[in-house]
């Protein structure tokens, strides 16, 4: 290989030079590569990796985000290569935390939060909305609820009003994290550090069966009709599930308690297989109208009464305008 020089002659360029130099490039380019993987994070995958550490199920997670269980794996593998140590460990059977992963959750899930409240406070701003109230629901009834939120809305036009989905496994653990700031649950709530608020709903409870279930042709039935059958539950402290779904009959025999679930959906399939029944608020019928399911009034059950409820340590102005509209405006029914 040559190359012209001043002189217009040309210099013979030392054998194999050309080649020296693209193998350094390319060792120089991959380097830089390695580097960039090592220190690049993308979102996505950061957000895999929390919603791995809390259900600790690679379906379940892939089903939560609506990705592909390859995808989990593949962004766990990622994040394993860059910080160069497990994040996990996995069998057949189950999968479990390692302490560098536990560090790692607990360092960046505040910081995932952060950055999420920070775009949805610029998304509020353009809109020209400037506050927000997170309402924790236990049940998918918005709806039922739409002359309050109305009203709040006209009473703060400049609130955005986040409805977030509470489990019935620990109902009240999002407003004592911080995850939301007033919920709607089912009565009596007897908790020392919350206040409950004003009643905003009121419904028959009624029983969730298979359509092939015996109870399933009964115009109603009475709770002297469980005895012996198998109930789902699943909902905590046991006051507050009792309150809906009781252990004993009226005249004291057993009510059997069955599979635990902590979500509505996941009702569905036991109830539909015959495996257990429920007792359910009268808005699933509606929300959950299905040929495989039939719902019983239940004649001797009390109404239940849903009542707003916070944490009394961080009760604001923007709450007590929530609860002060919804005693206004009243419980809603059906």
């Amino acid at each position: 290989m040559t190359r012209l020089v001043a002189g217009g002659h040309r210099r013979q360029r030392p054998v194999g030079s050309c080649a020296l130099t693209s193998r350094l490039t390319t060792e120089r380019a991959r380097g830089e590569s390695e580097r960039r993987e090592r220190a690049g994070v993308e979102l996505r995958d950061i957000e895999i990796f929390l919603t791995l550490a809390e259900e600790l199920h690679f379906g379940r997670t892939a089903e939560r985000l609506h990705v592909t269980p390859a995808r989990v794996s593949q962004a766990i593998k990622k994040q394993e290569r860059r910080i160069g140590a497990d994040l996990f460990v996995r069998n057949s059977r189950s999968v479990t935390m390692t302490p560098i992963g536990r560090q790692l959750f607990t360092d960046l899930l505040p910081m995932y939060r952060g950055l999420h409240e920070a775009v949805e406070r610029a998304v509020r701003a353009a809109g020209g909305r400037t506050e927000v109230l997170r309402l924790g629901m236990l049940s998918s009834n918005v709806q039922d609820f739409r002359s309050l939120l109305d009203a709040f809305a006209d009473r703060h036009p400049t609130c955005d009003v986040q409805v977030r989905y509470v489990g019935f496994g620990d109902p009240f653990g999002p407003l004592r994290a911080g995850e939301v700031d007033v919920q709607i649950a089912w009565l009596p709530v007897r908790e020392a550090d919350l206040t409950v608020g004003p009643v905003v709903r009121i419904e028959p409870v009624v029983l969730a069966v298979g359509a092939g279930h015996r109870l399933a042709r009964r115009e109603k039935v009475s709770y002297e009709d469980l005895a012996g059958e198998v109930v789902i539950g699943g909902g905590k402290p046991d006051y507050w599930r009792e309150a809906l779904t009781p252990s004993h009959t009226p005249s004291g025999r057993p009510i059997r308690v069955g599979p635990t679930v902590a979500t509505e959906t996941a009702m569905l399939p036991i109830l539909s297989n015959g495996e257990a029944v429920a007792f359910v608020h009268s808005h699933a019928s509606r929300s959950y109208a299905r040929d495989d399911l039939v719902y019983v009034p239940v004649h001797d059950a009390p109404l239940a009464r849903w009542a707003l409820l916070w944490r009394t340590a961080t009760e604001t102005e923007l709450i007590r305008s929530f609860a002060h509209v919804g005693r206004l405006v009243g419980p809603s029914g059906s």
